[in-house]
């Protein structure tokens, strides 16, 4: 039996029992109160059916806030239907809710920034990393034209001409970023946002190296070649000219040593397969190593004061002593002649400190954000005169980053310089 016979047969089975009662009243109650009692009835059936429309409509303009009623007759399996397909729409919103949820979810934790627009170009949706890569803010941008909110003339080029086949390549402010345009649906656009500006430092890092590595070794080659060719050329030189190319020869023979010896530092210092070996240290001992190391290379042309607080020190002897030398040796290059260094290891109210504060030559704000990269040199002519690699201050930082500790540069250009390794109070030591 279909669904259709299976609704109409109690309908009719109540209209006929409606029609026997009301040919019953006329057998009983002849003339006008035998209409009277079929017209009340009716009456009242209508009456009924009204209410229940009502009350479905009642409903239907809230179905959150009215209850749907129990029903009676056919309006039974109405209702009972009514609710069976509103439990299921619940249900459905119910999984729909958490789908998006954990859609958004999974969105906000990708490392890329995700824009959902639609084909108009106005902002539906997108995820914090795209908030941060294109200086967008969802609650308040919500709703507007994103060719209005990211105000870059390749971007809308990008855009309006629909050259979605290969990626852009968008610099905003200091951050680089792979663009890429997505259509999906009919009426849906997805734009997916890369950074890749640590990457491009990074490859920029490493050609910067390459070439000032390059550099540095090629000078005292040419030096070295250039003497050997004079030596090989002639078949006599005088012995005091033979001496003092010898002389030459070795001090840029040790100058390669040197820079080599540190480039290993470094490499070593960024690997993981050489983890801190810690021990303590005695810091009274270091600081005399130190004074007396810098005692050498002043050569008496500086004053290089101690001062040293009994303050405790876990960590490798060998890093640290070569980062606080590094400190010290600066500080003697670059501090004029009968200037002044103090040495200082103290407690602070953060943890341990290690400085070197000199009245020498200073250094200008913009050079001071940059003094720990490899080969950064503030004067390349005084740099290469005082003997320095240029990878001392970048040996430093990765020894202290090794110890969880920081390094804090303050300089005033013509009054001195101090530089501050700061420890933590309890030191985390990092492979």
């Amino acid at each position: 039996m279909n669904q259709r016979a299976l609704f109409w047969m109690p309908v009719l089975m109540r209209l006929g029992l409606v029609a026997v009662v009301m040919l019953a009243a006329s057998f009983l109650w002849s003339g006008v109160i035998g209409l009277l009692f079929g017209f009340l009835l009716v009456l009242i059936l209508a009456l009924i059916q009204l209410n229940y429309l009502y009350r479905l409509s009642l409903w239907l303009e809230n179905p959150e806030q009215v209850k749907l009623a129990d029903g009676f007759g056919a309006w039974t399996d109405v209702f009972a239907r009514l609710y069976r397909l509103r439990r299921e729409d619940e249900k459905n919103r119910h999984e729909l809710a958490e789908w998006l949820s954990r859609f958004r979810k999974a969105m906000s934790l990708l490392p890329d920034g995700v824009v959902i627009m639609d084909d108009v170009l106005f902002l539906e949706w997108c995820n914090p990393v795209a908030e941060q890569h294109l200086g967008l803010a969802l609650e308040r941008d919500k709703g507007m034209r994103v060719t209005n909110l990211i105000r870059s003339p390749d971007f809308i080029d990008y855009i309006i001409l629909a050259r979605y086949e290969q990626p852009l390549t968008l610099t905003l402010g200091e951050r680089k970023l792979i663009v890429h345009l997505i259509p999906f649906e009919n009426r849906r656009q997805i734009l997916v946002t890369h950074d890749v500006t640590d990457a491009e430092r990074l490859e920029q890092t490493r050609r910067d190296f390459i070439a000032n590595a390059s550099h540095e070794l090629r000078t005292p080659l040419t030096v070295i070649n250039g003497f050997l060719e004079i030596a090989t050329g002639d078949d006599f030189i005088d012995p005091e000219v033979r001496r003092q190319h010898l002389q030459l020869m070795l001090e840029q023979g040790k100058r390669m040593q040197h820079l080599v010896e540190d480039m290993l530092s470094l490499t070593r210092l960024e690997s993981i397969d050489y983890p801190v070996r810690a021990e303590a240290i005695d810091m009274h001992v270091m600081m005399e190593e130190l004074k007396r190391d810098g005692d050498a290379l002043s050569a008496g042309r500086h004053q290089i004061k101690l001062l040293v607080e009994d303050v405790e020190l876990a960590g490798s002897n060998d890093e640290l002593h070569s980062a606080f030398s590094n400190l010290v040796s600066n500080a003697v290059r670059y501090t004029p002649v009968d200037g002044k260094i103090d040495v200082i290891w103290r407690d602070s109210e953060a943890g341990p400190q290690f400085i070197v504060r000199d009245n020498g030559i200073g250094i200008r704000p913009e050079h001071i954000v940059r003094l720990t990269e490899r080969f950064y040199r503030v004067d390349k002519g005084r740099s290469r005169a005082s003997q320095g690699t240029g990878l001392g201050l970048a040996i430093v930082k990765h020894v202290l980053m090794r110890h969880n500790a920081t390094l804090k540069i303050e300089s005033e250009p013509g009054k001195g310089s101090a530089f501050i390794a700061q420890f933590p109070k309890v030191i985390t030591l990092k492979a």
